[in-house]
């Protein structure tokens, strides 16, 4: 990949083994950018990183309940964010669910993708459209559906 992102990780603490197995597995990509990381999290990337000699630009903010993620979601809405990675437990409860709520949102709000699982980061990480230079993400559009202008639009469309 020739440009260079800011990526955000993120994870719970029953996902955190995941999410450094993961970085493990993409480290040699993931180290060609600039991490973003809950501080939990972003020290443990860093450590297993540092134990397998790969260097890498990681910023750790504070963990996710003390503030982390919504540090993270002001990264997102300052544009400062290309794409996020976010490890939910969604087995069990937690205290700052809030703050979860509030940086997937502001994810979808601001058309960041964001992976909440190996599968769609190992996805979302190696789409050729991080480097196609002729495709822009389009904005979401919020506005109410006009079912019948969109049926006349399909209309003329033929």
């Amino acid at each position: 990949m020739k440009r260079k992102l800011r990526i955000a990780l993120v994870a719970h603490d029953n996902r955190k083994a995941d999410i450094v197995d993961w970085a493990l597995y993409n480290a040699e990509m993931l180290s060609q950018h600039r991490l973003f990381c809950t501080g939990t999290t972003g020290t443990l990337v860093r450590e297993s990183f540092m134990g397998h000699g790969i260097s890498s630009d990681i910023t750790c903010m504070h963990s996710g309940p003390m503030g982390g993620d919504a540090e993270i979601a002001a990264l997102v809405v300052r544009k400062e964010i290309d794409f996020a990675v976010f490890f939910i437990d969604d087995l069990n409860p937690q205290p700052h669910e809030a703050d979860i709520q509030m940086l997937l949102r502001q994810c979808r709000i601001h058309n960041i993708p964001i992976a909440c699982n190996r599968y769609s980061a190992d996805l979302m990480i190696t789409s050729s459209l991080w480097d196609d230079t002729d495709y822009v993400p389009k904005d979401p559009i919020y506005a109410p559906f006009d079912r019948k202008a969109f049926e006349e639009s399909l209309k003329e469309k033929k």
